[in-house]
């Protein structure tokens, strides 16, 4: 009988080796499927791409630090108006 018991376990094991083998192929097949529908899905988003995003995040950083340099500008050329203005007696009539 212990022969036949072997075999039982024999076939028992194969049959489990199988469907762990059957399971990782599963598991697999689930994975490039639900893959395909993410890339499929954030596609269709229009989401930007990390690239594009730094980039223009960048074109902002450095329009934002013209825009003070420009303001600073502004503010010296008018005060140098004032004081021409001033010294000829003129007075400014765009305030």
């Amino acid at each position: 009988m212990s022969q036949g018991s072997n075999k039982i376990f024999d076939d028992f094991a194969k049959l489990m080796t199988d469907a762990a083998g059957a399971a990782q192929g599963v598991k697999r097949e689930v994975e490039t499927a639900f893959g395909a529908q993410a890339d499929k899905f954030l596609a269709n988003m229009d989401l930007v791409q990390r690239e594009d995003f730094d980039v223009v995040r960048e074109m902002a950083i450095r329009a934002r630090s013209e825009n003070d340099r420009l303001e600073v500008k502004i503010v010296e050329l008018e005060a140098r108006l004032d004081a021409l203005e001033g010294k000829t007696g003129k007075s400014s009539a765009k305030k």
